[in-house]
């Protein structure tokens, strides 16, 4: 049944927007979050939009769907664990995420990893990890798996 508000669907997630220091959108400190989003997460920068020293955009694997760095005097600053989450369609998927983020800390030890933990509410078990990689805020990635219920 449809939401009222939302009769052609849910509302999903476009995008995340965070200020960085001009500096960390500057070439060599930009290619180090292109590979580690590339690497880990598979998102791609969207060239086209990258301004030196002023922008970089980050598809999260479809173009309508992406962070938005853009440089500010006064950049973002917030608590560690403030947080943007993701779903994945399933715990292998997420498994997959936690491979390759152990993988980039071994040549990246900024690159700071929750490791994958699943908390079970009974009807739901909730499967997630954190990553945080030099962005203000931290990434959550989700997969939620319901049991079958028993039969009785």
């Amino acid at each position: 049944m449809a939401h009222p508000f939302y009769p052609s669907g849910n509302p999903r997630f476009n995008h995340v927007a965070m200020s960085l220091p001009a500096d960390q959108l500057a070439t060599e400190n930009r290619a180090d979050l292109c590979r580690f989003f590339h690497e880990v997460l598979g998102f791609e920068e969207i060239e086209v939009m990258t301004e030196d020293r002023r922008r970089l955009i980050l598809s999260c694997v479809h173009w309508d769907q992406f962070i938005f760095l853009i440089a500010e005097d006064d950049p973002m600053r917030c608590p560690h664990m403030d947080h943007y989450g993701f779903a994945v369609g399933s715990l292998d998927e997420l498994k997959g995420i936690q491979e390759r983020a152990e993988t980039f800390r071994k040549s990246d030890d900024r690159m700071e990893l929750i490791d994958l933990h699943m908390d079970d509410q009974g009807v739901v078990k909730i499967h997630s990890l954190y990553v945080h990689y030099l962005l203000p805020m931290t990434i959550e990635f989700q997969y939620w798996e319901f049991p079958e219920p028993a039969a009785g």
